[in-house]
């Protein structure tokens, strides 16, 4: 894992989690705006690390090198967390162990909610045949790529991704985010966001959320609709910014 900051370290602190085969680079305009007032740090998860290539053990482990980073560096403190698909599962997990001081916390798209096994092979061979596909420049995952997985600007930056992904790192990646998330009560001063849309498998999103919420009734969910996972965050990023902005400057 490598962690790249931006803004005044003297400021208070904001983190942003990027989801599987997403590089951290999905965070820009959200960077150069809460950077502004704060020192964002954003992680590149392991496994989606450019510079060099990196295993992805388990989401425990990446929520376990997160919470040291923030303990060692950021004294233990974000007033924000921001994750996105499997960020915001990882956002979840970090916030319930309780070590870390988190005002705000933001899940989009979180798949907090256990995946059936079938369902879970199928999504693991579907990563499988993305890399190994990418890794080959196939025009057809190309254009699907820039279509409906991340803007165009960002294709460099994954196909450095996949040329260092492991299939063990996909394996493990898939495996742990179908073990779901074991839901528990926040304090109830965290104020909490969860944002998703109604297309494809926003469906585990969305049932994640009403469950987050009926344990956690501070629990504010945003609904967008014909939207599919991950839409908004990475296609309408200004969009996303000013809903995150809004609901974090809100009055709890």
């Amino acid at each position: 894992m490598i962690f790249h900051t931006f803004g005044d370290d003297n400021n208070q602190s904001i983190l942003f989690i990027h989801g599987v085969l997403t590089p951290w680079q999905i965070w820009e305009d959200a960077i150069r705006q809460f950077s502004k007032e704060s020192c964002v740090i954003v992680p590149a998860l392991d496994a989606h690390t450019e510079e060099e290539q990196s295993v992805f053990e388990s989401v425990d482990k990446e929520v376990l090198l997160i919470e040291e980073h923030i303990i060692g560096n950021h004294g233990g403190k974000v007033s924000m967390v921001c994750g996105l698909s499997m960020g915001g599962l990882i956002a979840a997990k970090l916030a319930a162990k309780g070590s870390i001081e988190i005002e705000t916390l933001v899940l989009d798209g979180a798949p907090l909610i256990k995946v059936p096994g079938i369902a879970a092979r199928i999504m693991q061979s579907t990563y499988l045949s993305i890399i190994r596909r990418s890794k080959k420049r196939e025009p057809k995952i190309i254009k699907s790529f820039k279509k409906t997985f991340l803007p165009e600007k960002h294709l460099d930056s994954y196909l450095k991704i996949a040329d260092n992904m492991t299939d063990e790192s996909i394996r493990n990646m898939i495996g742990s985010v179908c073990k779901g998330f074991d839901f528990v009560s926040y304090s109830p001063d965290m104020k909490i966001l969860f944002m998703h849309g109604t297309k494809g498998n926003e469906s585990i999103s969305e049932k994640a959320a009403k469950k987050l919420k009926k344990m956690n009734p501070q629990t504010k969910i945003r609904c967008y609709k014909n939207y599919a996972h991950a839409q908004l965050a990475c296609f309408e990023p200004h969009k996303w910014i000013n809903e995150v902005t809004d609901f974090k400057d809100s009055v709890f």
